[in-house]
């Protein structure tokens, strides 16, 4: 096995010691949670006759206590393309469990929204902290503790990271994920963007829009473009909790009904009542947060998970910050373009080699971890083959040395970029993530006056005035997590590319969230403080910022910075919070919000993890 990088190397081990104590403790709680809850035996008579009640033939199985019992905790709703093809899997993974003198039950359900539904209006507030919510609809769940293995049914953007999150305060049990896969590509993404900034110059009417984002978002399954959904499953890979190349098998078909039959036999036999016991707390450490830093960067994926991925280590015990991401990305390349960095989406990336050529190159290269327990028998290795189907039996099999497409994939030799596109950029402004990986070289540096808002259409009838038909910094403040949920905010994107297309320096600076699906663009996002500034009434120096202040925004040195003198200004007044649409019902989740940089979790810090 390749040597491991040194710098890979060198930020791991300063991600231990930074998190000596709290690992301990978290290790230290899943050892009591094994010893307490080895099984379902411990439950009262009365208590266990409750859990198996309406079993019908799983009955005998479930009162005893030799049976491994599979908890399922499902995301499924049809109004989710990408979560639609769950509906029959818990009834097929029963019968997938008895196979093996397993059963299996629907421990619980959890929300699953849709970013893309949402996207630009109110219920977008909601969709940060939705994940909080899936975490602790995945605890309560799991918390019946009938159940000897975890079987994780999610797939988009806070989805997973919220399974993660509570699967992980359980990790004394055994959790693989199983994916659906994702739809059938629709229309080019490049003609979808240009009917977007068509619509957003008033060009084409809202029935032409309809028609292109119906012929690309079209079908069941997960959206093909490289977003936080698309991210989810990548990272799944590269921390082993999927079954080996799982995660871009399209949604029908007996490949997939065969990957989620192996699913549910290699959960049964990776619990304590089997002979290859691989608890969740045992498969999540360090080196699989890493791995999942590391994929995140050589694939170009969602900056969303600058946010989500603290978090959900943060569930297991394990510390990170900025400065990991922005270390790593310098050695790690880039070698994938998947739109929106390339032209080609998820289901042409599969095909060119997809994750079995990303882990193998990786592992080849020495960046990432080849030395950590996953759920398959042979560890990473095994995430560098992809299953095929031999007649009637499931296989794996190796991908060809040479990349199916060189516009899609590359060799760690030969990469698209040096580094892996994801930089810290920081000053007295604050710190935020710049994805460098989707934006022009020419344009990592931005430096031009700004204009404040802090709602979305005030940006957008700014854009129809004129108003911004100029080298300009649009600062989009009052967008963090403390004060409205820390919404995405792509109704921009397209505006700010129709001024980028007309030959002007545009930058974005924002307390808000971008996430993969994020263009052309540059941008420092989920800047951190928010505007809100902190629990202790520190104002931000967002907050400060006036029109006309020049901003600095530069991926080549690291700047996020203004020559305004802020020292003397008050900050701006703090909008309302708005009520509507359930917001409301979230204000707790907002009042204790952490920064961005900590995961911009209430759950995880009013737990002290």
């Amino acid at each position: 096995m390749t040597d491991l990088h040194s710098v890979v190397a060198r930020v791991t081990a300063r991600i231990a010691e930074r998190s000596r104590d709290s690992r301990a403790r978290y290790l230290d709680l899943v050892a009591r949670e094994m010893d307490r809850h080895s099984d379902r035996s411990f439950l009262s008579c009365s208590n266990l006759a409750h859990g198996f009640a309406a079993s019908g033939e799983d009955k005998p199985s479930l009162s005893g206590s030799r049976a491994v019992n599979l908890g399922i905790i499902t995301a499924y709703n049809d109004m989710l393309s990408a979560h639609q093809p769950y509906a029959r899997y818990p009834e097929q993974m029963k019968l997938y469990a008895r196979e093996v003198g397993a059963t299996a039950q629907v421990a619980g359900g959890v929300p699953a929204m849709c970013d893309g539904v949402t996207q630009g209006f109110d219920g977008m507030e909601l969709s940060l902290f939705s994940r909080d919510a899936i975490a602790l609809s995945t605890a309560i769940g799991l918390s019946h503790a009938m159940f000897d293995g975890m079987a994780l049914l999610g797939i988009c953007d806070k989805i997973v990271p919220g399974l993660v999150i509570g699967a992980l305060r359980f990790g004394h049990l055994p959790a693989i994920f199983v994916p659906s896969g994702p739809m059938p590509s629709g229309i080019s993404n490049k003609e979808k963007q240009k009917v977007r900034q068509l619509y957003a110059e008033g060009k084409v009417d809202r029935e032409e829009l309809l028609a292109s984002e119906s012929a690309s978002y079209h079908s069941a399954g997960t959206c093909t473009f490289y977003g936080t959904a698309n991210s989810n499953q990548m990272m799944m890979e590269m921390m082993g909790l999927h079954v080996p190349g799982a995660a871009f098998v399209p949604p029908s078909g007996v490949l997939r009904q065969s990957l989620t039959r192996e699913a549910t036999h290699r959960l049964t036999a990776i619990t304590r009542k089997g002979d290859d016991f691989r608890p969740m707390a045992k498969v999540v450490d360090e080196k699989a947060i890493v791995n999942a830093i590391c994929g995140l960067l050589a694939t170009g994926g969602s900056t969303n998970h600058a946010i989500h991925l603290p978090a959900m280590a943060r569930a297991a015990g394990v510390l990170i910050d900025w400065e990991d991401f922005d270390e790593l990305s310098g050695v790690v390349p880039l070698i994938a373009r998947v739109y929106p960095n390339g032209s080609g989406d998820v289901n042409h990336f599969h095909a060119a080699g997809g994750m079995a050529w990303i882990a193998r190159e990786l592992l080849d290269a020495g960046l990432v971890h080849g030395d950590v327990l996953t759920i398959a028998k042979s560890g990473m290795t095994a995430y560098a083959t992809e299953p095929t189907m031999s007649g009637d039996t499931l296989t794996w099999k190796s991908i060809p040395q040479a990349s199916g497409d060189e516009t899609m994939l590359r060799p760690v030799s030969n990469p698209f970029l040096p580094d892996g596109g994801m930089r810290l950029v920081q000053g007295n402004l604050g710190r935020g993530t710049f994805k460098t990986s989707a934006v022009d070289k020419e344009r990592w540096t931005i430096n031009a006056p700004c204009r404040v808002f802090e709602t979305q259409d005030a940006v957008a009838d700014a854009f129809k005035a004129a108003e911004l038909d100029r080298d300009v910094v649009v600062v989009m403040r009052f967008q963090g997590p403390r004060a409205n949920g820390m919404p995405e905010l792509h109704k921009l994107t397209p505006l700010l590319g129709v001024l980028q297309d007309r030959g002007y320096n545009v930058a974005l600076v924002t307390d808000g969230r971008m996430s993969g699906a994020s263009g052309k663009v540059p941008a420092a996002i989920h800047v951190t403080p928010e505007a809100l500034g902190g629990s202790d009434g520190t104002p931000s120096p967002l907050a400060l910022l006036q029109d006309g202040d020049i901003v600095r925004l530069s991926a080549e040195d690291g700047t996020l910075s203004t020559t305004a003198d802020l020292s003397v200004r008050q900050p701006a007044a703090v909008p309302p919070h708005a009520l509507g649409m359930g917001r409301e019902l979230f204000s707790m989740f907002r009042l204790n919000a952490g920064g961005a940089e900590q995961g911009g979790s209430s759950m995880l810090e009013l737990a002290g993890l």
